[in-house]
């Protein structure tokens, strides 16, 4: 094994804590997701040299993981498909519908990292009046600040949150969510 390998598996241990994030948004299930990256790693660990040095590994390793789950679904799908009536097999979701909520599942969580950076002033506007479907005015009311405080705390955090669905990923080595 040569340097440049022993220090791609090294790398690859130092991401598992993001790709076990990132295959529980896929999954939805602990167990599942551990097991997405198990595989993803052993197929990363395997074809080394599929690697293109000066590349964003965390970018490679992503989508192992999000392609082994997908490949997890469509097992899935085969060994219902033996069980479906055709009228049932119309209806499973599609590549494409799969796709989707991979995307959405990977959105949700930036989104919800991002909300956990906002600042707490931000955060308590924005669960009040998003998450409770308080009117501005309660919201205003129950923090005790003025209506234009509200409005102008929740248009600063919706502006971060789409900012952070918008920006690329932060690269390897460099702290998250800061420019580069």
């Amino acid at each position: 094994m040569t340097a440049a390998e022993t220090d791609i598996r090294h790398q690859i241990v130092a991401l598992l804590p993001r790709l076990r994030r990132f295959a529980l948004t896929l999954a939805g299930s602990r167990d599942l997701a551990d097991d997405v990256v198990q595989s993803a790693c052993e197929k990363a660990l395997g074809r080394l040299e599929q690697f293109m040095p000066g590349t964003r590994l965390d970018s490679w390793m992503f989508q192992i993981v999000r392609t082994t789950f997908i490949d997890h679904i469509r097992r899935q799908k085969r060994r219902q498909h033996d069980d479906l009536t055709p009228d049932l097999v119309e209806n499973l979701p599609s590549d494409a519908r799969i796709h989707e909520q991979t995307v959405a599942r990977a959105d949700l969580a930036v989104v919800r990292a991002e909300i956990g950076r906002l600042p707490d002033e931000q955060r308590e506007v924005l669960a009040l009046i998003t998450v409770e479907g308080l009117s501005y005015q309660d919201a205003a009311d129950m923090l005790g600040v003025p209506i234009g405080t509200v409005m102008s705390r929740l248009s600063r955090a919706r502006r971060k949150l789409a900012r952070a669905l918008d920006a690329p990923p932060a690269r390897p080595g460099h702290a998250e969510g800061l420019p580069q």
